[in-house]
């Protein structure tokens, strides 16, 4: 267990070089990069794109993407056979009306028997709201609360993180408390009211006001439909559904046994006597009435007075029992009789899965039968409306309270049908179909290593000592194989909910082994897919099962794996904490090799909070113990994250001694992994001191590497990194192949952002080799990239990319559009200094295109964004452009004024006093004359053209010279176009 945990927490957490989220970063047309670089002391907790929402989060301010509708995927399909509720469904839509409520967004709020159609009937009014035009353009959100059933009750808090991840929102960039998310939730709805894209929210299965108060809108538009078996008090308008009355209620049975048969099914009419004792049998109860039709279905020449005669007896309990699960307990127990032993036994154990649905695998494995098998018994229970189809073939779900009766039931036939060792079969089964689908996503050797590593038996009889874990592993009677990487990443993530539930219950069961065994598999997918709240759930079950058993060394390394995922969450503070903890654990049982490998995974996590030097601290002390040790390659690892750290400090020279050291150690030991991943760091220390020749070099030697280790995620990152060396070297050609290669590798292995990232650099390497159109092409789909998955910021910088190829491109009138989009783009994430980048980049195109008043609009909007934002030197680029505007209009009046606030923007940013040296330049007029000590070099010229400009309208009207001294700027340059 300590063995391949720790290997996989150190793969984990040592990364290639950090890197900025697309080259050319503000869009200035430039093509420079600044590789590796982080802005200090700056707080980032944006959400990008969308409208500005207040401090939500943390106290800081919050940015928000609002896609262009929230598509109904989770709200269920309405039935055909709907029957008896037209008046309540015109009801419900009366109240969701858009302008029906009084001061507050509409609540309405269903309550009734379990099984009397409250889903159904919200479903058809939300399904029904939705078609009319205006009334919901937002779309509709659903959310089943699973309120009657303890083990998968959803939280607020865990409805919310649903709820928020369905309007676009990272995982990383939703708080942890439920205060938090409720706050934030809110003001994305109230958002989508401003803009008149009003939602409904669908909270069913509700089972107490606590669970419900959190995810009510605050706002007087976003309309909210709930469902609950108990009358909640959440200042709602209430709706008490009753029973059907037996003329519906037969109308009901004949439509639905037709809806299953056919039109040619006349029975339900044949039969009226027969049909409405059917219906009095059941009580008017729509579920029931359902499985009634189910029963006749199953069998066409079966009589309805046949069934009415078997329902009889359980007429007789449904109209004495008052609890609320007795009525519908009697048509359950109705079609559970239809089943054969064998169904019955699945029917029973399906419960034991402890997630929302099941695979046919795992059902097979419940009941140790092949998977053949296993469906068609499932389909059997489906006929039965025991069992519901999943949306996709092989995946099967209970209603909750079909689910407690199924329960019940096992709990009466424990010992008859091996409950536990079914439950040891279905954990085996789920461990061993992670070990086999996540050994997919480690690089080859990395799993051959794993493959092939066998714990100790003294290990394995501490573990089982330690946690009374013998014997709680039976094989199970499938076995779970993966062709492809793509297959073992899609059963991760449809079993997903079953395996965080396993990890979190199996412990209650007994079953320790279990969990800890998917604890430590599932981390490395959960970190891939970004699955961040259930990897710090997971890893926090895992602690807790530690700590428990007294097991203080598990207790520290479970702490150090959650500690790496607070810190991919973003909660490095947090993460820090949890490092800490893990160090002092860990030191208290004397593996120094372990206690070396949480230092290293909380230098991580300094380095994330800016805490650079206590970081170089922890890298440090973890060098010494790995030295003092002899642990050679771990040595390397840590090496590795010094390295890193001095980079982030500008200690370039020691970052290389530091990045070529651990690339020797992890040569000398074996890890072809890890030399890749030191030679890649290395080209970033090498292109942050300029010596990018040598920078190719290394890249390439570490894009090989990955790519004979067939470790695509890293080869694609080395191959980009190579395309940026390359483009600073002018080997375009090279750059543009680099680019392509990583943009193929990205999209495969179905990285939607670093995909973007790479277009970026391919856009980039294209326009400066002259390849306009091309480079046009590239930076399109890298905008189309970063909005689709809702990076708004990013998608401003691609759209200000564009905007240059077009304008390079001349093709003036497509390059004003895309500026403009990022414009809009940059203020939605808030980003002001990108909107003012873009803002006087639209400015030069518009200049270009001959329309210099429309270019002084732009320049000017650009200069009061700079000067807002403090950044004078962009100020002064944004002011010269504005002067050449007004003299190509003849506003030569106002041309001096601004032509003075650019002299002083320049000389602010250094506070460099030079009046007479300004007073001499400004006299000369002329380029040859200008001294290198006032403006940029690559204003020179704009300069002067703006004050010959100036001396000729002068000339015309008479009037002498005469400037004022300003302060002035020395020599620097951002690599920005000039005007």
């Amino acid at each position: 267990m300590t063995s391949s945990g720790s290997r996989t927490t150190r793969r984990s957490t040592t990364t290639g070089p950090t890197r900025p989220r697309g080259d050319d970063v503000k869009g200035d047309g430039f093509g420079r990069r600044l590789f590796g670089r982080r802005t200090e002391g700056t707080t980032s907790n944006t959400i990008t794109g969308g409208v500005f929402l207040n401090a939500v989060v943390q106290g800081h301010a919050v940015t928000v993407t609002l896609p262009p509708q929230v598509t109904p995927a989770g709200l269920p399909r309405a039935t055909t056979s709907f029957t008896g509720r037209e008046t309540e469904v015109e009801l419900l839509l009366k109240e969701l009306a858009p302008g029906a409520g009084s001061g507050a967004g509409p609540v309405s709020a269903v309550a009734g028997l379990a099984g009397v159609g409250k889903t159904e009937l919200v479903v058809q009014a939300a399904t029904r709201a939705q078609r009319r035009p205006g009334w919901f353009p937002g779309g509709v959100l659903f959310v089943d609360m699973f309120g009657y059933d303890p083990q998968r009750r959803l939280s607020p808090g865990a409805a919310l993180l649903g709820l928020l991840q369905v309007l676009g929102l990272p995982g990383e960039y939703i708080p942890a408390g439920e205060q938090d998310r409720a706050a934030l939730f809110r003001s994305v709805l109230a958002a989508y009211a401003a803009q008149d894209r009003r939602l409904l929210l669908v909270i069913d299965n509700a089972a107490t006001v606590a669970q419900v108060t959190p995810l009510l809108p605050s706002d007087d538009s976003t309309a909210t439909l709930i469902t609950s078996r108990h009358t909640l008090a959440v200042g709602a308008r209430l709706h008490d559904l009753d029973v059907l009355d037996v003329e519906t209620s037969v109308r009901l049975l004949a439509d639905q046994l037709q809806q299953l048969r056919g039109p040619a099914d006349t029975r339900g009419h044949d039969e009226p006597q027969a049909a409405a004792e059917i219906a009095e049998l059941c009580a008017g109860l729509p579920l029931a009435l359902h499985i009634a039709a189910g029963l006749l279905a199953d069998t066409g020449t079966r009589t309805l007075a046949s069934l009415a005669e078997a329902l009889r007896a359980a007429h007789t309990r449904l109209d004495r029992l008052s609890r609320e699960d007795r009525a519908v307990r009697a048509a359950f127990d109705l079609s559970y009789r239809q089943l054969s032993p064998v169904q019955a036994r699945l029917f029973r154990l399906l419960s034991v899965n402890p997630g929302p649905d099941a695979g046919t695998d795992a059902a097979a494995c419940l009941v140790d039968t092949d998977a053949h098998r296993a469906e068609t018994l499932l389909a059997d229970l489906a006929r039965a409306h025991l069992v519901e189809p999943g949306p996709g073939w092989g995946r099967w779900r209970m209603h909750d309270l079909v689910r407690l009766y199924a329960e019940e039931q096992s709990d009466a036939t424990t010992e008859a049908d091996a409950r536990d060792a079914a439950r040891a079969r279905l954990f085996t089964y789920y461990v061993a179909a992670t070990a086999a689908a996540s050994a997919h996503l480690q690089p080859p050797s990395v799993a051959a290593a794993l493959t092939g590593r066998s714990v100790p038996a003294e290990e394995l009889a501490r573990i089982e000592t330690t946690y009374g874990a013998a014997g709680q592993m039976q094989p199970p009677p499938v076995v779970a194989t993966f062709s492809t990487r793509e297959q073992a990443l899609a059963w991760l993530e449809t079993e997903r909910p079953n395996l965080v539930a396993v990890c979190t219950t199996a412990g209650v069961h007994g079953h320790r082994t279990a969990s800890i065994g998917l604890a430590s598999l599932l981390h490395i997918f959960l970190s891939f897919r970004r699955h961040l709240s259930e990897l710090i759930t997971v890893t926090d079950s895992f602690r807790a099962i530690c700590r428990q058993a007294g097991d203080r060394h598990g207790e520290g390394m479970a702490l150090s794996n959650l500690g790496v995922a607070l810190n991919e969450a973003g909660r490095s503070d947090e993460a820090v904490t949890a490092h800490t903890q893990a160090v002092e654990l860990i030191g208290e049982t004397g593996d120094r090799h372990d206690v070396g490998m949480a230092l290293n995974n909380l230098g991580l996590a300094l380095r994330a909070v800016g805490r650079f030097d206590e970081a170089i601290t922890a890298h440090t002390r973890a060098l010494d113990i790995y030295r003092e040790i002899d642990a050679r390659h771990s040595e390397g690892l840590a090496l590795n994250n010094l390295g890193q750290v001095l980079r982030a400090l500008g200690r370039f020279d020691e970052a290389i001694t530091a990045h070529t050291r651990a690339a020797e150690i992890c040569r000398e030991t074996g890890d072809r992994q890890g030399d890749g991943l030191a030679l890649d760091n290395l080209g970033a220390d090498l292109q942050e001191v300029r010596q990018h020749e040598q920078a190719v070099a290394v890249h390439a030697r570490a894009a090989d590497i990955f790519r004979e280790l067939d470790d695509r995620r890293h080869e694609a990152e080395a191959r980009h990194h190579l395309g940026s060396a390359l483009r600073e070297v002018g080997r375009f050609d090279e750059a543009a192949a680099a680019h392509t290669r990583a943009v193929e590798l990205f999209g495969d292995g179905g990285d939607r952002s670093d995909e973007g990232m790479a277009l970026t650099g391919l856009g980039l390497a294209l326009r400066r080799n002259g390849r306009y159109a091309e480079a046009a092409v590239a930076h399109t789909r890298a905008a189309e990239v970063y909005r689709e998955i809702g990076d708004r910021r990013n998608e401003g910088i691609a759209l200000s990319n564009l905007g240059v190829a077009l304008q390079e491109a001349e093709r003036f009138d497509e390059a004003t559009e895309a500026y403009e989009q990022a414009m809009q783009a940059y203020r939605e994430a808030g980003d002001r200094q990108g909107e003012g980048v873009a803002a006087n980049n639209l400015g030069n195109n518009l200049r270009a295109a001959q329309r210099s008043a429309d270019a002084a609009v732009a320049h000017r909007r650009a200069a009061d964004i700079f000067r807002a934002v403090g950044d004078r030197y962009r100020e002064g680029k944004a002011l010269i452009g504005l002067c050449l505007a007004l003299l190509d209009t003849g506003q030569d009046h106002e041309v001096r004024r601004h032509y003075e606030r650019a002299v002083g923007a320049f000389a602010g940013v250094d506070e460099h006093e030079s009046a007479a040296l300004v007073q001499r330049w400004l006299v000369s007029l002329h380029p040859g004359a200008i001294p290198p000590g006032i403006f940029p070099p690559e204003f020179h010229q704009a300069a002067f053209v703006v004050l010959l400009g100036l001396a000729l309208a002068e000339a015309r009207s008479g009037r002498p010279s005469s400037w004022g001294g300003r302060r002035v700027l020395r020599d620097r340059s951002d690599g920005s176009s000039t005007p």
